[in-house]
């Protein structure tokens, strides 16, 4: 059984100057990732700004970050589509690339039904013998996995865990009391991550790990050694980042974040566009207020 470990980040894709991928910087990087806490790199995820990568450019990052990373650490990929087909040849891609696991997100825009939601991700489950985390994110998928759906395809060996980001406490109550417990369940929202973990998560998808890795990574260690009080005092503390990061849509402010931290990534692309000037001021005054830079 594959363990995520306690820390996903899932990674800003870096441009350079002209918006093309800088596939040295995302090496930079995902090692730096690496050093500061993250357990496991989720590439080409929302926050990878997949919507607007091509399918050769996530192809290409796969198969050079893995190769240069190796064993330091799991490598991700996000394979989702709202194409069953296309989800399926991505994912054969990434395991072309030996990538170690997928991430799949709910097929957004065209709204199936929870049976066409069942059939999509088995279906997918059965052409690839990689990992399979789903990803539940009504807020920009437009559609709920069901809990009883998600039971349903735990018993597919290799879907593993999920990656609950309905904001939702009450969701992943349900499912840590209906689910085997070597399902693994992560938030996927930062902010949510203590209340989370008291319900049943194992970690954290996590953005805010860019610039927080280690934290956060004391913050889960410290609560699954019984350690709350240590562990709540942290979850406070980071409160601003979290909201902060969230300021503008992800991941236009994490990038600007990196920036004021030394690691220039540069910027997003379109239809995405950069900080306005008040809002980057804003997040270099939670940067300063936390110390990172």
């Amino acid at each position: 059984m594959i363990d995520f470990g306690n820390i996903i980040t899932a990674m800003v894709t870096p441009f350079d100057t002209k918006g093309d991928v800088d596939y040295q910087k995302a090496l930079e990087l995902a090692n730096y990732l690496i050093d500061h806490g993250t357990d496991t790199i989720l590439l080409a995820g929302t926050t990878g700004e997949s919507p607007t990568l091509t399918h050769n450019e996530e192809y290409q990052l796969f198969k050079y970050i893995k190769s240069e990373i190796g064993t330091k650490a799991l490598i991700m990929a996000g394979t989702g589509s709202n194409c069953t087909r296309t989800a399926i040849e991505a994912t054969k891609k990434a395991e072309d690339c030996k990538i170690d696991s997928v991430l799949h997100v709910a097929p957004y825009y065209n709204k199936p039904s929870q049976d066409g939601l069942f059939q999509h991700f088995s279906t997918i489950a059965k052409e690839t013998k990689l990992p399979i985390m789903l990803y539940n994110i009504p807020g920009r998928s437009c559609i709920n996995i069901d809990v009883s759906t998600i039971k349903k395809l735990s018993i597919e060996k290799n879907i593993v865990g999920i990656k609950e980001a309905s904001g939702s406490i009450e969701i992943v109550k349900e499912l840590k009391a209906m689910l085997p417990n070597s399902f693994q369940i992560y938030s996927g929202d930062d902010a949510l991550t203590l209340p989370c973990l008291e319900h049943g998560a194992k970690g954290v998808v996590s953005v805010a790990s860019h610039c927080i890795g280690i934290q956060l990574q004391e913050m889960v260690s410290f609560y699954h050694q019984n350690d709350f009080v240590e562990a709540k005092k942290i979850h406070q503390k980071l409160q601003s980042l979290f909201k902060i990061l969230f300021i503008t849509s992800n991941p236009v402010p994490v990038k600007a974040a990196l920036r004021h931290m030394g690691m220039n990534v540069g910027s997003v692309r379109l239809p995405l566009v950069d900080v306005t000037k008040n809002e980057d001021e804003a997040i270099k005054k939670v940067l300063l207020s936390l110390e990172l830079i």
